[in-house]
C-alpha cells in the first residue's frame, strides 16, 4: 500500500466522521416532531455526578408530538425534570411518578428561522472542519513530494484525489442542510 492510499483513507474516514457528527449536531435539533436524539445532549445529577438522561431512564416516543422518560430510580424524576426545563430545548415537563411527559409544543415561525439558522452554524463548521482535513492532506502529499518519494505529475494527481474527496463531503454537508432546512422550516 502507498504513502498516498494511506493519506487518502485517512482523509476520507476523517471527513466521513465529520459528517457523521454533523447529522448527530443535526438530530439535536428540533424540527417540530418528537424524537428521542432530541433529548441527547441533556445531562441529569445523578449520584453526585453529570449522567447523561438516556443512562438514567428509557426514552420513548408515545406520539408525535409528545416524549417520555421512565425513570429507572423514583429518587432521580425530579433532577430529570429539573434538567429537562433548564436545557435550551424550551420544553415544559411534566412528572407523573416515575414517568415524566414532554410535550413537544409547536414551532413559531421566529423559532424556526432561528433553528434554520443553527443548522446553517453547524453546516459551516462542518464545512471547516473539511477544509483542515484537505489542507492536512495536502501538506502530507507536498511532504511526499519533497522527499522524492513521488514525481510531480503524481503530486497534481494526488492533489485532484483529494479536492475530489473535499468536493464530495461539502456537496453532502449542503444536502443534509438543505433537508434540515426543509423539516425545520416545513409547519
Amino acid at each position: 500500500m502507498s504513502d498516498f492510499s494511506l493519506i487518502k483513507e485517512d482523509t476520507k474516514s476523517r471527513m466521513e466522521k465529520t459528517i457523521e457528527t454533523l447529522k448527530a449536531d443535526f438530530g439535536s435539533l428540533r424540527a417540530g416532531r418528537a424524537h428521542i436524539s432530541l433529548l441527547d445532549g441533556i445531562m441529569v445529577e445523578a449520584y453526585g455526578s453529570m449522567t447523561p438522561l438516556s443512562q438514567v431512564g428509557t426514552i420513548s416516543v408515545p406520539d408525535a408530538r409528545t416524549l417520555s422518560v421512565s425513570v429507572w430510580d423514583r429518587g432521580l424524576a425530579k433532577a430529570v425534570e429539573k434538567a429537562i426545563m433548564e436545557s435550551d430545548l424550551g420544553l415544559n415537563p411534566s412528572s407523573d411518578g416515575q414517568l415524566i411527559r414532554i410535550p413537544i409544543p409547536p414551532l413559531s415561525e421566529e423559532r424556526r428561522r432561528e433553528l434554520s439558522k443553527v443548522a446553517g452554524k453547524y453546516a459551516e463548521a462542518s464545512k471547516v472542519a473539511v477544509r483542515n482535513i484537505r489542507r492536512d492532506a495536502l501538506d502530507d502529499v507536498k511532504k511526499l513530494k519533497k522527499d522524492n518519494l513521488i514525481s510531480e505529475d503524481d503530486e497534481k494527481k494526488y492533489e485532484n484525489e483529494v479536492q475530489k474527496l473535499t468536493d464530495d463531503a461539502t456537496k453532502k454537508i449542503d444536502e443534509l442542510l438543505a433537508q434540515k432546512e426543509k423539516d425545520i422550516l416545513q409547519v
